[in-house]
């Protein structure tokens, strides 16, 4: 279980690493890692700032698929935070999107250091087709990974409460998904000291 003083890992410096369009740039795996992944506009980029306390650590935009690179942040010396683009709609040629989306994929798929791979949720549209295709992609390789879901904010709590029901069925029925689903807002805070405690474990085996 998470401890009351895990997360105060990620109130330590945080640094960009890496920004990888091929495999070649990826960095040498010597650091636990946590991968963030979902779709375009998602809310990935405001979530690991807010996790690490950083306004602009990790680039975000307006513009759905703006991230076309992996890009890796080390924490603490300790733990990397990947960044992975998003899937879906981008404004990108099409060439372009299939080598990003096989890079990332490789990367999932054949990562020794990749602890968990975080699969991001938009709290006001649940679990789409496109997400359980990934969710699918993630169950055939055994990559251990748990569903977040972001911008909770934006939803009523009844509302809310359901969603996450709902999300928590969904996490039931893939077998390399974790089952406890986390609740998240980057913008209000909410869950995110807990989530802290949580991934800070990770860093340790």
């Amino acid at each position: 279980m998470p401890t009351a003083t895990g997360g105060k890992l990620f109130l330590k410096p945080c640094r960009f690493v890496a920004g990888a369009t091929a495999e070649e740039a990826v960095p040498a795996a010597t650091h636990p890692e946590i991968a963030f992944w979902g779709r375009s506009n998602v809310g990935k980029s405001s979530l690991i700032n807010a996790l690490v306390g950083q306004n602009a650590l990790a680039r975000h935009s307006q513009t759905p698929g703006r991230t076309r690179q992996i890009n890796f942040f080390l924490l603490d010396e300790t733990l990397m935070l990947v960044d992975l683009p998003g899937y879906g709609y981008a404004s990108a040629p099409k060439k372009d999107i299939k080598a990003w989306v096989g890079l990332t994929k490789r990367y999932l798929c054949g990562r020794a250091s990749l602890r968990r791979a975080l699969l991001l949720i938009d709290a006001r549209r649940g679990v789409g087709k496109t997400d359980e295709e990934h969710m699918s992609v993630l169950d055939d390789a055994a990559v251990s990974y748990q569903l977040v879901l972001t911008k909770a904010d934006k939803l009523k709590p009844g509302e809310l409460e359901r969603v996450t029901r709902e999300v928590e069925q969904k996490a039931a029925a893939h077998p390399a998904a974790m089952k406890q689903v986390i609740v998240t807002s980057a913008e209000k805070g909410t869950g995110i000291e807990y989530f802290r405690d949580e991934l800070a474990q990770l860093a340790k085996g």
